[in-house]
């Protein structure tokens, strides 16, 4: 690893490390509750590979298709239950957030990724019965 390459994203990685596996493998399966085992394995693993092995660029690149997929549930009807959906936009989001304190030119790069998820998340949440506490534990 290079002296000169920045680890400061790191510390905003623990959230999305944790929350995101379980229900980028929902959407990407376009499952309705828990994902199949081998695809959160998966996902854990692509996360993993990503943050410790990766660049803020790419660990950028990765949330940017969690958001693609994110806003594809959220204009699409089939997604019955759109729990991994709220999910991973909310974590994705609050990620995105976070950037403004950063070295970087990342908070501006992922600008119009936040305006499409508060879109996304808004219609989400209008589609969601459940309240917002029960999300996390529902995956």
């Amino acid at each position: 690893m290079s002296a000169r390459r920045s680890l400061v994203w790191l510390g905003l990685t623990p959230e999305p490390e944790q929350e995101l596996p379980a229900a980028v493998a929902a959407l990407r399966a376009r499952a309705d509750g828990r994902p199949p085992s081998p695809l959160v394995v998966a996902e854990r693993q692509r996360v993993e590979r990503l943050v410790l092995g990766g660049t803020q660029r790419g660990w950028l690149r990765y949330l940017g298709e969690v958001t693609e997929l994110v806003v594809e549930a959220a204009t699409e009807s089939r997604t019955a239950d759109p729990r991994a959906a709220l999910l991973a936009g909310e974590v994705v989001l609050d990620h995105h957030r976070m950037l403004i304190g950063l070295p970087g030119a990342g908070y501006q790069r992922t600008a119009a990724q936040r305006r499409e998820l508060e879109r996304a998340l808004a219609r989400l949440r209008s589609r969601l019965p459940l309240g917002h506490s029960e999300l996390r534990s529902a995956l």
